[in-house]
């Protein structure tokens, strides 16, 4: 079997360097195929896990899209940039963390965590009016940029070497760890930027084990590691069905059943033993298939 065949997820630990689009071409000619794409993307600084979808598995991205993510960073304290990261232009300094000891640090860290109202960096993913903001912050434009709603559920302190803090962090999709550090060297008073990111986890699914960026060719160490389709979806409400359901299923049929635990959910899986059929709504007991996996 050419390690391209078949539909699977690909856990893979980026290094520092290359954007998520340069991993995904690295992909592509390894697997010797188009059909390669990515969850969710990290900053080209930022390292850690980028999970891959190839084959039919693209068509399944968005689901993984709202998945929480945890990351490990260092903010270094004293200084704001344009960027919120090292690579940026310094916009103010001040050494007030001179005076700063581990429990005003870790006091001011729990002030990130919750419920949060966050203001995008200026270089960033986020689109307004159609255009990537990076882009435009990159001509030396300034957007007013609107707070979004995100949650933090835990900022932790791992260590405090001044003026550096290393820290974890476990939040929802869309929250930017640069805004985070940001924000701590706002409350301290001193400024801070990141100048380390690792995303660590996304989901369920952990850095720990994932592939090399250098083991995209190994037949061996992809097999090791690939997710099916079916067992990748595992946060969403999984409904079995048997050969006979299976096949009107795949010809895009609604179908009533016996839904156990409930009869209505917005977005399940449909299975056949391992096989992923297709994503459905499932309205009082009947299942109406949206996106059909073909066999």
């Amino acid at each position: 079997m050419k390690i391209a065949d078949g539909d699977f997820l690909l856990p893979v630990d980026k290094p520092v360097g290359p954007t998520s689009h340069d991993v995904v071409g690295m992909a592509r000619r390894a697997l010797r195929t188009r059909r390669v794409g990515h969850t969710g993307t990290l900053d080209p600084f930022a390292s850690g896990l980028l999970m891959l979808c190839v084959g039919r598995a693209t068509r399944l991205a968005e689901y993984f899209s709202g998945l929480d993510k945890r990351y490990e960073a260092v903010a270094q304290l004293g200084a704001e940039t344009d960027t919120l990261d090292h690579e940026g232009d310094v916009v103010s300094s001040h050494d007030g963390w001179r005076d700063l000891d581990r429990a005003t640090i870790e006091f001011a860290a729990q002030k990130q965590v919750g419920h949060l109202e966050q203001v995008p960096p200026q270089f960033s993913a986020k689109k307004v009016d159609g255009e990537r903001m990076h882009r435009r912050a990159r001509r030396g434009e300034k957007v007013e940029l609107a707070s979004v709603p995100v949650v933090v559920y835990d900022v932790t302190v791992i260590g405090v070497m001044l003026p550096e803090v290393r820290f974890s962090v476990h939040c929802s999709t869309g929250t930017y760890v640069r805004a985070i550090a940001r924000d701590l060297g706002r409350t301290l008073g001193c400024g801070a930027h990141l100048t380390t990111l690792r995303r660590t986890a996304v989901g369920d699914f952990h850095v720990e084990g994932a592939l090399p960026v250098e083991a995209l060719s190994d037949e061996d160490a992809i097999a090791a590691v690939r997710v099916e389709p079916s067992g990748a979806l595992a946060h969403l409400p999984s409904v079995p069905v048997n050969p006979e359901v299976a096949a009107r299923i795949r010809n895009g049929q609604r179908v009533r059943i016996e839904a156990p635990g409930g009869t209505s959910e917005p977005l399940v899986t449909v299975t056949c033993g391992s096989d992923l059929l297709a994503m459905a709504a499932l309205d009082d007991g009947v299942l109406r298939p949206g996106k059909v996996f073909p066999a």
